[in-house]
């Protein structure tokens, strides 16, 4: 696949700084009436949230091109049930693309390649942020193999006009505007680093995107050595500094800010998105407007409340992460060593093992 060029690099860097500063400058803009009439209003409250969380989500793309241009990511290429992962994510976003009233459907045909599956993982994610920003009607996803040669072809279909403008002509510049944002360019820098072709399609309000995967998986089963298992392996692959992690989202849940700074300190180079709530109340609003990858939580926490969202959380998303915090001794677990599936480990380790739990726990779930 080709590399993207220095000018095309310097194109991406000029549209991130556009995108973050324009939601920064409305954001401005509000704080400013704030500061001169003392009041803002519940519309005023959205439209300054809005600003900011698109500002926070170009930077958090931005990150993550960065990691692509970087040139020290090591792809670890195994054997992905493609199919799987892509329910997984859908399963997983569900609440959101609820919130959002778009219908996804799916036609997906059982398929395993040859990918790095954090990285595969990214791609279906970007894939889904990409078109649930830009659809106006459903999103059709498809997936089969072509009959020569052979290779899997993922297929995104959606509408990037209202369905009542699809007749009329010309298409409005906003419309490809939408389409060409930092969302698609980490969609496709994510793809071209995977040896994925993406292939566009733009006619009559209809956008339909295919990735090609040319590496199938061989009917034989894979090498013995090659998979997640142990967290050792998982901490020696974090040490790459190729930050597999990156753009994956953590919720912590803990009353104290002492505890929830802990946390945050420990992941502060793994390059997650992370934000802390001290209260189930909040942690339930959070997951309303979007599920998260981790809900990392203070046991002090746990009453009928907490036990109701983790339970709520697992029936739309099974492969959900959760992680347990204890004060004082406590040996830490993976999920796969306790009964109920969450993974536990002990405040005092949280610097030293947290990272290492994550890349398990995510990692077996990709």
């Amino acid at each position: 696949m080709p590399e993207p060029t220095p000018v095309q690099w310097a194109d991406i860097v000029q549209q991130l700084g556009a995108e973050i500063a324009g939601p920064l400058s409305a954001a401005l803009e509000q704080i400013q009436n704030l500061a001169a009439t003392g009041q803002i209003d519940r519309r005023g409250l959205r439209l300054l949230r809005r600003s900011v969380d698109d500002a926070r989500t170009a930077g958090m793309l931005g990150q993550q091109l960065a990691r692509l241009a970087s040139g020290r990511l090591r792809l670890n290429r195994e054997r992905q049930h493609l199919s799987q992962m892509l329910r997984s994510v859908l399963a997983q976003r569900s609440r959101e693309t609820q919130a959002r009233g778009v219908q996804v459907r799916q036609a997906l045909k059982p398929v395993e390649i040859w990918a790095d599956g954090a990285l595969l993982f990214a791609l279906l994610n970007a894939l889904m942020d990409w078109a649930l920003a830009n659809t106006h009607s459903s999103v059709d996803l498809r997936l089969d193999l072509t009959p020569w040669p052979v290779k899997a072809r993922l297929s995104c279909r959606f509408a990037h006009r209202s369905l009542e403008l699809l007749g009329e002509a010309p298409e409005p510049q906003a419309a490809s505007t939408g389409l060409d944002s930092l969302a698609w360019r980490l969609l496709e820098q994510t793809a071209l680093t995977l040896g994925v072709l993406p292939l566009r399609e733009q006619e009559a309000g209809i956008t339909l995107l295919t990735l090609e995967f040319n590496q199938l998986a061989p009917e034989e089963a894979p090498p013995p050595d090659s998979t997640h298992a142990k967290l050792e392996a998982e901490a020696e692959r974090l040490g790459g500094n190729s930050r597999p992690l990156a753009g994956c989202q953590v919720l912590i849940l803990a009353a104290h800010r002492e505890l929830r700074a802990e946390a945050q300190a420990s992941l502060r180079h793994m390059g997650m998105l992370v934000d802390a709530v001290g209260s189930v109340a909040e942690a339930e609003q959070f997951c309303r407007e979007g599920l998260p990858h981790v809900l990392l939580f203070d046991a002090a926490l746990m009453d009928e409340a907490l036990l109701q969202l983790i339970a709520g959380i697992s029936r739309d998303a099974p492969d959900f992460a959760f992680v347990e915090m204890f004060d004082g001794e406590h040996r830490t677990q993976l999920s796969t060593a306790t009964s109920d599936g969450v993974a536990r480990i002990s405040r005092r380790h949280l610097a030293d093992a947290l990272p290492s739990l994550l890349m398990f726990e995510l990692s077996r779930r990709n």
